[in-house]
Formats: C-alpha cells, sequence, structure tokens
C-alpha cells in the first residue's frame, strides 16, 4: 500500500486563525441549576429468532454444587421470597417493607423503637372515633392535636440527638484535621531539622576539605621557603615507594582503583555456603586433610668443612641483632659510693671593685658633700618612716598611755574622755543611720526612675527597631509587589498585544474572505449581466435588422433608377470625397514636416561623424604609443 501523503495544515501561515477557536462546551449557555438534562434510554436489542432448522446451543449452563459454607458467607443480599396477601388483610410485616439490607437490616435499637412506635400509632388510630361521627369531631381534633404535639417533640428530640451526633462527628474529624495538621507540620519540621542538619555537615566537610588543603599548602611552603625551583628526581621517586609512582593522590584526578569491581570473582561456589558445601565435597582428600613433611635441614658447610657465606652472614646478623637487643633492654645501674675523694670545681673569682682616683681637692671635696647630702637624705627617710609609724599606731600608743595611767585625776579625765567620745560616737552613729536611711530612700526612688526611664527607652529601641524592620518589610513587599506589577503588566501587555495581532490577523482573513467572495459574486453578475446583455442585444440587433431588411426589401421593390443614382451620388460624397480630402491633408502635413526632419538629421550626423573620426584617431595614437613602450622591451629580453 502507498502511503498517504497529507496536505501541510499551515498552523502558522493562513490557517493560524483555525486553532484559536473556542471549545464548545455544552452546559455553558446560562441555564438554571436546577435544570438537569435526562439521559437517553436505549432499548435492549432484541435478536431474530433463530430457525428451526439447527437447533440452538446455549451459551451458559447452570449447574448445581454443594459448599462447606452457608449462605449467609456467600451472599451480598439476603434472600426475599415472593409473597401473597390475602383478601382484606393487612400483614404487619409488609409495613417494614421499605427496610433493606444495609439500610435498616439487621435491625437494631432505632429500628425496634420505629417499630414500637408505630404500632402505638396505629393502635391509636384505632381508638378514634369515626369521621361520619359529629358529635365525636372535637374529641377527635383533640386527640390528633395531642398526638400532632407529642410528635412534634419527638422529632425535635430526634432532631437535637441528629445535631449532638454530627457535633461529635464534626469534633473528631476537627481533632483528626489537628492532629493531622500537627503530624505533617512535624513531618517539615524534621524535613526542614534533616536539610539544615545535611547542609551544616556539607558545610562543615567543605571547611574540613579548606582546611586540609590550605595546611597541605602551608606544608609544602614550609618545605620549600625560599621558593626555589626543583626539577623531578625519577630515581627518588621510584625508590619511594609511598609517592606519586606508586600510590598516586585520588584529589590528583588519578584512581588506581577504579573499575575495580570488573575483577571481582563472582561465583556461586565461592559466595555462598551450599556452594562451599558442594566444592568441599568434590575435593579430594589430600586438599581438605594436608600431608605436612618435616623439611630437612639445609646442610651450612662446604665439602671443606667450611661454613658458607650465607651461613656466616646469618650468624653475624643474629649476633648484631642480639647486641642491640641487649644494649636496648640493659637497666642503669644505680651509682656506688665513692671510696676515694672527689675533686671538687672551685667557683669563679669576683671581678675586683672599681675605685676612682681623684685628681684634685675640689673633686674630693665635691664627693665628700654629696656623700654628706646622701646621709641627710636617708636619715630624713628614717625620721619620716618614724612619724608615719607613730601616726598609724597613735591610737594604741594611747589606749597604752590610758591603761598604765597611776594618777587618779588622769583617771577621771580619760573616764570623761570616755564618756564624751562615747557620746559623739552615740551621736555619729544615729546621724551615719539618718543619712543611710535617707540615701537608702533616695537610692529607691532614683533606682525606681532609673528603672522606669530604662524600660521606657528599652522598648522605645525595641519598637524602634521594630518599626524599621517592619518599615525594611514593607518596602521589600512593595519592591516585589512592584516587581510583580511590572512583570505582570509586561506579560498582560504582551498577552494583549498578541491578542490585537490574533484579532488583526483573524479580520483580515475574515476580510480577505468577504473580498474574495465578494469578488466572486461580482464576477459572477457582472458575467451573468454580460451574457444576459449580450443576448439580449443579439435579440434586439436580430429584430431589429429583420425590420431594417424589411424595410430595405419593400423600399427595394419600390425604388426607382433615379432613386438609386441618388443614393450612390450620396455615399459618394460622404464617404469616398472625404477620404480623398483627409489623405491630401495627411501628405501636406508630412511633406511640410519632411524638411525639418532632414536638418535635423543632417546636424545629428555631422556631429557623430565628427566624434567619431577624433575618436578613432585618439585610439590609433595609442596603440603606437603602447607599440613605441613595447619595443625597447622586447630588445632587452632578447
Amino acid at each position: 500500500m502507498t502511503k498517504e501523503a497529507y496536505e501541510d495544515p499551515e498552523i502558522t501561515g493562513r490557517n493560524r486563525y483555525k486553532y484559536f477557536e473556542r471549545p464548545f462546551l455544552p452546559f455553558h449557555q446560562q441555564m438554571p441549576f436546577s435544570v438537569v438534562f435526562a439521559a437517553t434510554k436505549t432499548e435492549a436489542y432484541i435478536f431474530p429468532p433463530t430457525s428451526a432448522k439447527y437447533p440452538s446451543v446455549p451459551s451458559k449452563y447452570t449447574v448445581g454444587t454443594q459448599t462447606d459454607y452457608r449462605d449467609a458467607e456467600v451472599q451480598t443480599n439476603p434472600y426475599s421470597p415472593e409473597y401473597v396477601v390475602c383478601q382484606d388483610s393487612i400483614p404487619e410485616l409488609l409495613t417494614l417493607a421499605t427496610l433493606t439490607w444495609g439500610r435498616g437490616l439487621p435491625a437494631g435499637q432505632a429500628e425496634v423503637e420505629m417499630i414500637e412506635r408505630a404500632r402505638e400509632k396505629r393502635a391509636w388510630e384505632a381508638t378514634l372515633p369515626c369521621l361520619g361521627d359529629t358529635s365525636q369531631f372535637e374529641k377527635r381534633r383533640r386527640m390528633m392535636n395531642a398526638m400532632e404535639r407529642k410528635e412534634w417533640a419527638f422529632r425535635e428530640q430526634e432532631i437535637e440527638r441528629l445535631q449532638e451526633i454530627r457535633l461529635e462527628i464534626l469534633k473528631k474529624l476537627l481533632r483528626k484535621r489537628d492532629e493531622n495538621q500537627n503530624e505533617v507540620n512535624m513531618k517539615h519540621l524534621n524535613a526542614r531539622w534533616c536539610q539544615l542538619q545535611e547542609a551544616k555537615e556539607a558545610k562543615l566537610a567543605r571547611i574540613q576539605h579548606t582546611h586540609v588543603s590550605a595546611i597541605r599548602k602551608l606544608v609544602g611552603k614550609g618545605k620549600n621557603i625560599e621558593g626555589k625551583l626543583e626539577r623531578r628526581n625519577i630515581i627518588r621517586d621510584y625508590c619511594d615507594y609511598a609517592s606519586q609512582v606508586y600510590g598516586p593522590l585520588s584529589r590528583l584526578g588519578r584512581f588506581p582503583d577504579n573499575n575495580s569491581e570488573d575483577f571481582v570473582v563472582k561465583n556461586h561456589y565461592l559466595n555462598t555456603y551450599e556452594g562451599l558445601v558442594e566444592l568441599e565435597s568434590c575435593l579430594p582428600d589430600f586438599v581438605t586433610q594436608p600431608r605436612i613433611r618435616p623439611p630437612k635441614p639445609k646442610v651450612a658447610t662446604t665439602k671443606a668443612g667450611f661454613l658458607k657465606r650465607a651461613a656466616r652472614m646469618d650468624h653475624e646478623l643474629a649476633e648484631v641483632h642480639k647486641a642491640i637487643l641487649d644494649k636496648k633492654n640493659r637497666v642503669l645501674e644505680p651509682k656506688k659510693v665513692l671510696r676515694f675523694l672527689q675533686r671538687k670545681a672551685l667557683p669563679q673569682p669576683r671581678l675586683p671593685t672599681p675605685t676612682l682616683e681623684m685628681s684634685s681637692n675640689e673633686e674630693e671635696d665635691t664627693e665628700m658633700a654629696v656623700i654628706y647630702l646622701q646621709k641627710l637624705l636617708r636619715g630624713r627617710v628614717v625620721q619620716n618612716t618614724m612619724f608615719e609609724g607613730k601616726e598609724k599606731r597613735l591610737e594604741l600608743i594611747q589606749e597604752l598611755r590610758t591603761s598604765h595611767a597611776l594618777q587618779e585625776d588622769d583617771r577621771l579625765l580619760k573616764k570623761a574622755e570616755k564618756q564624751v567620745t562615747l557620746a559623739l560616737q552615740r551621736q555619729r552613729n544615729l546621724h551615719e543611720h539618718k543619712v543611710s536611711l535617707v540615701e537608702n530612700h533616695l537610692a529607691g526612688l532614683e533606682g525606681r526612675a532609673l528603672a522606669d526611664m530604662f524600660d521606657f527607652l528599652s522598648k522605645e529601641l525595641v519598637r524602634l527597631q521594630e518599626e524599621r524592620r517592619i518599615h525594611a518589610f514593607a518596602m521589600l513587599a512593595e519592591r516585589q509587589r512592584r516587581m510583580r506589577e511590572a512583570e505582570e503588566s509586561g506579560r498582560r501587555q504582551v498577552e494583549q498585544r498578541r491578542l490585537r495581532e490574533e484579532d488583526q490577523i483573524f479580520k483580515e482573513v475574515i476580510k480577505v474572505h468577504q473580498s474574495t467572495v465578494t469578488s466572486y459574486l461580482e464576477d459572477i453578475i457582472l458575467n451573468t449581466e454580460e451574457s444576459t446583455a449580450e443576448e439580449q442585444a443579439r435579440a434586439e440587433i436580430e429584430k431589429m435588422a429583420e425590420e431594417i431588411n424589411d424595410i430595405a426589401y419593400e423600399m427595394e421593390s419600390r425604388r426607382t433608377q433615379l432613386q438609386s443614382e441618388e443614393i450612390v451620388a450620396e455615399l459618394v460624397y460622404s464617404f469616398l470625397i472625404p477620404e480623398v480630402q483627409k489623405d491630401f491633408v495627411k501628405e501636406k502635413v508630412r511633406n511640410a514636416q519632411r524638411k525639418h526632419i532632414l536638418a535635423a538629421h543632417q546636424i545629428i550626423h555631422s556631429h557623430t561623424e565628427d566624434m567619431v573620426n577624433k575618436n578613432f584617431v585618439a585610439q590609433q595614437q595609442d596603440e603606437e604609443v603602447s607599440d613605441t613602450d613595447k619595443s625597447p622591451e622586447k630588445k632587452t629580453q632578447k
């Protein structure tokens, strides 16, 4: 089959407007929400009856089975058998026909109460007076009002109970929603905590990596402080098994164990216990139970009885190793008491004190005056020290004087002084107590005022900080809002521009379609008008020609010789003579213009011939000059 070739739909071309059509919504019309269209009911298809020639083969068979389960365990809805109601009897069971499985069945407490209430109502209806008895009408009305009030009260209780149940359900739902919200919040918090922990660990790892690299750089710089460039020592690199040749670092981009898992042997007999047991059962006995034979000692002597060089080297190495171990494990012995005198090192002698030699008496007098002044200063210092000590211990000195006084007058005087001193001390204590109370009171007032002031200042500071932060948030929000408004306005302008372009394209397409339809209709109308006019003109011309022919034939039949000659003369006069006159006038005008044309041609040809001659002469001169220039060149070449 040949592949079908579909034409280009031109989605971005002339058919672009077709892909902007609004979707058809069946219920988008303005109609009330209560209106719902009924679904169309399709009748079941009735198959035609089969022919009696061939018996029909049933597609399904009903087969009885016996199981070990009860009917209640296998069926969904209980079986409801058919019934027949006797005439003039209403069974009580039919009043429960509204109860079905899952909706009232199996019956609970509410259904039992409803059945009992229905029985009471039927019994009450049996006690009502007959409607035909007018004397019992008032009694019937009272009984019905009482029953109605009772039903309304029961209904109110039912509504209250339903409201309580709904309220409990609502509380449970709210509690469950709060628990779910708390669980979601905990999940978010845990996820956020995990993210922060991962970020923290990543940051610590990055800091550790930076620290290690910085330490490595510092160690590298410390090894080469002078900054000298050293060439690579290949022999040293290959002698050192810790160099980059044998163990390259992964941070330098070398991974020696890359793709090492390709060489790992994965075998069932080596990786599982059953495989090992099977492999062990297949192996011979000498593998699992090796027989070890003691090796024979090698002969360390030659045929002549001398030690071999290797044996001698091993013996020397063993002696050296033993000496090293003895030296390492040797314990230091304590120093013994010397039996003889031991020489002590004498200290170095003290340097001699320098002396000043006087050259004259004046210098000696000056030195003596300075020494005397030093003595005076030292004495004054000692005197001041004694005076300060006496001033510091003055009370002790006075106490000693009072305690060792022996005269009565001195004692009385000291006692009076003591009383005066005690009185002064009492007054001073009272004054200090009053002053301390006043100071405490003032300090409390000052502290309260300062506390209030500091509290106000701290609150003002917090308020200013909050105000500045709120102002900053407001500025950020305003900036974000303006940016979003600008973006939204830009998107809106782009969308409006796009919509205008689409509308303009749609208008242009519609205009083109309308113009094409209009031009098509105009062409059809014009063609129709032309064909109609042509047909009508032909019909009129044919009709007129027939009339003229009839008139001409009639005139020909009635015309005389004189009339014929007159017609010929008129034709000659109206056609031949004006044509001859017209040709004569044209020839006359042509002859008048010919002389001017000849003069112009002569002027043009003379000038053109002069120009052609000049150009020809100039071209010949140029060729001669070029030939003269080329001749010396040919001579030089020869």
